[in-house]
């Protein structure tokens, strides 16, 4: 136990920082967090963090009550005089909002960074930002951990022969390309054109996928209307298996109907975001492990980058199905 260590978790992310806090070897901080009648909320610290590192985990997706509490936590940290405050957020919300793709819109994910820093966090752990570049958005650091060190393991696992990786669009194409070089394996793109969001208008697949046992990978996974044509498309290309790794399960909408009518084999998800149903086509994966190691690198001042060294270390970890 690391005595000048204190975990604490949001209401949203409780089933994961219970297992985090395992794996490190610390019990969970004592946190009152209560709602008002008005739904106003009110946040305080049962124990004494003075001269601590506290780490707060909560993930910021919907309803934004769960951002509105991490903000609220920093802010009582800070004036509880902790040592360092490090926000860890295994899933990042308004991060699809990165930039200004039409007139008069707003960049959540810019407000999302200064509203954390502005309350007074000192560094930010996450995974998976919906796009990189996200971390420039702030002027503290940010660790950027990677789920690739959760799927490829599983990946390894299903020993499939004639393996071919494909990105969901364009834009993933570099991430995608990436661990298809891990596996010595080919790629294809599937290029998608929306109408408008979570709505697409046409796909087309760039590259064979004949007789081919297809993994497709993304960073979110919404209504899963974007998975389930992608899948149908291949398979009508003359896939032999499609399966789906998606970071985040914000499941959406229709989004279990979805997987579970789609061609997918399976779709292997990652616990950033809690799951509010069980279906047999979805496979959870805990990232637990992976952020205890992050916050142990972070509080003893070691390299968050050896998390990514994949040739040494993936092969190591042992993937927890759920």
């Amino acid at each position: 136990m690391d005595s000048n260590v204190k975990i604490f978790s949001g209401t949203g992310s409780q089933y994961l920082a219970k297992q985090i806090s395992i794996k490190f070897g610390e019990p969970l901080g004592k946190i009152n967090i209560q709602k008002f009648s008005d739904g106003e909320i009110g946040v305080e610290f049962q124990e004494s963090i003075r001269g601590q590192f506290v780490f707060l985990v909560q993930s910021t997706f919907s309803p934004t009550d769960n951002l509105m509490e991490l903000l609220l936590m920093i802010d009582a940290a800070k004036r509880a005089s902790a040592y360092k405050v490090i926000a860890v957020i295994p899933y990042y919300g308004y991060a699809r909002q990165d930039r200004k793709d039409k007139p008069r819109v707003a960049i959540g994910s810019k407000l999302v960074a200064n509203m954390l820093t502005a309350a007074g966090a000192d560094r930010v752990i996450t995974m998976d930002l919906h796009a990189p570049q996200i971390q420039g958005y702030f002027d503290i650091p940010v660790d950027h951990l990677d789920s690739s060190a959760i799927f490829i393991p599983y990946i390894e696992d299903l020993n499939l022969e004639n393996l071919t990786f494909a990105a969901p669009d364009v834009g993933s194409a570099n991430r995608i390309r990436e661990i298809a070089s891990y596996f010595e394996a080919d790629m294809v793109i599937c290029d998608k054109h929306r109408k408008r969001a979570n709505e697409i208008a046409s796909m087309v697949v760039i590259g064979d996928v004949t007789d081919r046992d297809i993994i497709l990978i993304d960073d979110i996974c919404d209504t899963g209307g974007t998975l389930a044509k992608a899948a149908g498309l291949l398979k009508e290309k003359g896939a032999r298996s499609v399966r789906a790794f998606c970071t985040h399960p914000v499941l959406s909408g229709n989004a279990y109907a979805n997987i579970e009518n789609s061609v997918l084999e399976e779709l292997v998800v990652c616990d950033t975001i809690p799951v509010s149903q069980k279906i047999d086509k979805l496979k959870v994966v805990s990232v637990a492990e992976l952020f205890a190691i992050a916050i142990r690198n972070a509080f003893e001042n070691k390299s968050i980058n050896s998390l990514f060294l994949r040739s040494k270390m993936l092969k190591k970890n042992k993937v927890n199905v759920l």
